[in-house]
């Protein structure tokens, strides 16, 4: 009597709660009313566990809680020898277990609820939750991605469901839905495609199930585009995406709709509407957290290009990292919730056991990964360290390449400005002076215009060997050291303008004192200009460069340009031989800029300062 009492109480606040909507105001009425009173019937508690559980599940979303309630109910239907309401409360417990992905508790605890409805007569009610237990197992095998178990499950779901009484047509459609879903995971895409036709041939589904009818057509459009057949997409993706945003406007079901139009378009090169799609399942989908941003994050890292592929990449794996280690706590809270409802000794025991080997394990893994960090850093930088020196390796060849050619070429100037001065003083100066001689001893003539033209003869010879003088003088004495740096850079171009079938034009100015330039940043310019010749021969199938060293504001400004077939800066990724133009720049403290349009050729503007 005092049972049928409180049954009676039980269903008046579940009704009650229902009426308001109120899922909160359940658990509230149940814990107040039945678990924290004094009540002692065990089967109204293990019920109340279990409704409770029920609604955590439906309602809030929160795992632990509902599996904290299922747990508790399942305990107590066990010492009740209550196998019907014990496998149901198994049923919830499983269900939760393959939403945080801990698959192998799930089949297990799956089987064990199965076993005991087969211990038991058969009726409508347990068929039912049989097939809910199989389907359930269809799903887990599917995320294992053992699809032929999980085809097998599901075969077995939806036999059940159709062979129970009453109206499940909705649970037959889940069945060949999840059917279908398996088959397309396994790439039999004609038997998935079979499945979801035979759903959609329902007309009143988007009225009855609008969500669902969506999905499934999602399902069926991704299906299509799977085995290659488009002649329905984009059609069907928008369909289902209008449908769901109908019902819910950026709700969680557009979220994979948006990712399959993303892929979609992605695949038909269609970059734009691919990042539109992945964008906006992105944003929907950072509201949840969860799997689908997760999914998001690695649609965008493919694809997008560069840093911005790169950032995502990073979000993905942090994202993924931070989702299993709150899988990995939500199961360790289940195995905590197990330990505090069995209180027998031995458990403890054992509990402490395994916090002792967890502890060791963990000491373990921490000196392992601090081992392991130590190890990679010091190969990273022993990598570094190794590059600094090969790079520095390359500069000395460079610099003592710049020296040997400015000898040479400062050897060749000096002999040549000496066989010149030899040449004005022992030639043309003695010649002179002989003349001068001759028309001094012509002076002897009395004509006094004679003698003037002579006189203006002679010091017209006189300022002339002046002149040679000065000119043989300044030719014997060094030009400003330093110059040879223009000479060096018109050496190389001569030499690979040939090697590259190229026509080359250099403009310098001259005002530019490149003694008062640093060593490295000669370098770096002449490795810049090497690096941009060698990428126009690559890529650009220029025929004509044009090479420009002016100074602006004490800032060495480096222009090249060429006529070749140029590039799209956005969209093309740098290569080694651009980031080492950047890196080159930034270490002399100057700035790059490249500017490229196809067919229009490409322009290298470069600008470092003297100092």
């Amino acid at each position: 009597m005092k049972f049928i009492l409180y049954s009676v109480v039980v269903f008046f606040y579940i009704n009650s709660a229902f009426a308001q909507q109120d899922s909160q105001y359940i658990i509230d009425s149940i814990q107040s009313n039945f678990l924290n009173s004094k009540i002692k019937d065990s089967s109204l508690v293990a019920n109340a566990h279990y409704k409770i559980g029920e609604l955590y599940r439906y309602s809030f979303s929160g795992g632990d809680s509902a599996y904290y309630h299922y747990y508790k109910a399942e305990k107590i239907f066990k010492s009740l020898n209550n196998d019907y309401k014990r496998a149901l409360a198994l049923y919830g417990i499983a269900v939760i277990q393959k939403d945080e992905k801990d698959f192998t508790g799930s089949e297990l605890t799956s089987i064990e609820a199965l076993s005991l409805l087969d211990g038991l007569r058969e009726t409508n009610n347990s068929r039912r939750y049989k097939s809910f237990l199989f389907n359930n197992l269809g799903l887990v095998f599917d995320q294992l991605e053992q699809y032929d178990e999980s085809i097998l499950y599901h075969v077995k779901a939806l036999d059940i469901k159709k062979s129970l009484k009453g109206d499940n047509k909705a649970r037959i459609d889940n069945s060949k839905n999840n059917l279908a879903l398996a088959y397309k995971n396994k790439g039999e895409y004609e038997l998935a495609s079979r499945y979801y036709n035979q759903i959609l041939e329902n007309k009143n589904l988007i009225h009855e199930r609008t969500d669902f009818y969506a999905l499934v057509l999602d399902n069926y459009a991704h299906t299509l585009y799977l085995s290659k057949n488009y002649e329905k997409l984009p059609h069907l993706y928008f369909k289902a995406l209008k449908i769901t945003d109908s019902v819910n406007p950026g709700g969680y079901n557009s979220i994979i709709i948006n990712q399959h139009l993303a892929e979609y378009y992605d695949d038909r090169n269609n970059k734009d509407s691919a990042k539109y799609y992945a964008y906006k399942a992105k944003d929907i989908s950072q509201k949840y957290y969860n799997d689908d941003l997760l999914k998001s994050l690695l649609l965008l890292s493919e694809i997008e290009d560069g840093d911005v592929a790169a950032k995502y990449s990073k979000e993905y794996i942090r994202l993924n990292d931070s989702l299993q280690k709150n899988e990995r706590a939500i199961r360790n809270k289940f195995a905590r919730i197990r330990f505090e409802t069995n209180q027998i000794e031995q458990e403890n025991i054992k509990m402490a056991r395994e916090r002792m080997w967890l502890l060791i394990i963990s000491v373990v893994i921490v000196i392992s990964s601090f081992l392991l960090y130590l190890v990679i850093t010091q190969r990273n930088r022993n990598k570094e360290l190794k590059f600094i020196q090969k790079q520095q390796e390359t500069n000395e060849e460079i610099y003592n390449l710049m020296l040997s050619q400015n000898e040479s070429i400062e050897e060749a100037r000096t002999l040549e400005k000496r066989r010149i001065s030899e040449e004005l003083h022992d030639g043309v100066l003695g010649r002179l002076f002989g003349t001068r001689l001759s028309l001094d001893s012509l002076n002897m003539s009395n004509s006094a215009e004679a003698i003037k033209t002579r006189g203006q003869y002679i010091d017209e010879l006189k300022t002339i060997e002046q002149d040679i003088r000065k000119v043989s003088h300044e030719l014997n004495t060094n030009f400003v050291s330093g110059s040879g740096f223009i000479d060096i850079i018109k050496t190389f171009l001569e030499t690979q303008t040939v090697a590259y079938e190229l026509d080359y034009k250099l403009e310098h100015d001259d005002t530019i004192h490149w003694d008062e330039v640093s060593n490295k940043t000669k370098i770096h310019i002449y490795r810049i200009i090497q690096e941009s010749l060698h990428n126009i021969y690559k890529h650009a199938s220029a025929t004509q460069v044009n090479i420009s060293i002016k100074l602006k504001n004490n800032v060495i400004c480096l222009k090249m340009s060429d006529n070749g077939s140029g590039f799209d800066v956005n969209r093309v990724k740098s290569g080694i031989g651009l980031k080492n133009m950047n890196s080159r720049i930034n270490e002399i403290n100057g700035s790059i800029n490249i500017i490229s349009e196809k067919d229009a050729g490409t322009t290298v503007t470069i600008e470092a300062p003297i100092t």
